[in-house]
């Protein structure tokens, strides 16, 4: 893997991570396109970077959620943050757990281009029917167990490339009648426990080299861009564009296949 791969892949995570448009997808889909040898754990080095992201941009706000969720535990404070501090942390077992189950025992198959391309086509409309049916009556501080915990789950399709964690997710709260913004902070604040997970339980295959910290560092700086930029979109735009994105890539990606 050369430096300028790991560059390019590093900015393709930090914008299709974060943006409901796949980035597993877009990391299978790339290699495949242009014959590159990617190292299996490049992958994941490269969501710890979205993830360094998601931690700094929202490190007031994990601050907050970690000492509300220990004063409620321990000294039966209630709060907002210690209430959302549990809603996370409950919402993410059963989806890490199924979706980690799934993953296992499918991977060779989800990881066609075919079936990625027909996943991005899907859900891609299916977003755009859900958000523009949706109500948004919901802000991030009022959302309620049932809510947290159906997202949650939902998270459990996410190990299929081409469906999206934030697609999933942003998809599942607006059907719930989540509003835009609240559901994309809600996913992203979700999606750190199960990518920290999975750089723990990879981490012994890493490589530290050259390339696999440019392309962290890539992430990371595009990510933190993308969130600042989803979060101020979303107060007045909708996921159409994105839902078209993704339409007009899976079209492209059953092109090339057939070409190839």
């Amino acid at each position: 893997m050369t430096i300028l791969q790991a560059i390019i892949l590093g900015i393709v995570q930090g914008l299709t991570e974060l943006l409901p448009i796949s980035s597993s997808a877009h990391l299978f889909l790339i290699p495949w396109a242009f014959n590159w040898n990617i190292p299996e754990y490049f992958d994941v080095a490269l969501h710890f970077g979205t993830l360094l992201a998601i931690g700094i941009f929202f490190f007031k706000d994990w601050i907050q959620l970690i000492v509300g969720g220990y004063k409620q535990a321990v000294k039966k404070e209630k709060s907002f943050e210690g209430k959302m501090f549990w809603y996370i942390v409950i919402a993410t077992i059963p989806g890490g757990i199924i979706g980690f189950l799934l993953d296992y025992f499918a991977d060779n198959l989800l990881t066609q281009p075919i079936v990625i391309a027909i996943c991005l086509i899907v859900m891609g409309i299916i977003l755009y029917v859900v958000d523009q049916k949706a109500k948004s009556e919901t802000n991030y501080k009022d959302l309620n167990f049932k809510q947290t915990f159906i997202i949650g789950l939902s998270q459990s399709l996410a190990f299929i490339p081409g469906v999206s964690r934030s697609g999933i997710t942003m998809t599942t709260g607006r059907l719930l009648g989540v509003k835009r913004e609240a559901t994309a902070k809600y996913s992203f604040m979700l999606s750190a426990p199960i990518v920290l997970a999975a750089t723990i339980f990879k981490c012994k295959d890493f490589v530290f080299n050259l390339p696999f910290f440019i392309g962290i560092l890539a992430s990371f700086l595009v990510g933190i861009l993308v969130i600042k930029f989803l979060l101020e979109y979303l107060k007045k735009g909708s996921f159409k564009i994105f839902a078209i994105y993704r339409v007009i890539i899976g079209v492209l990606t059953i092109v090339i296949f057939f070409i190839k």
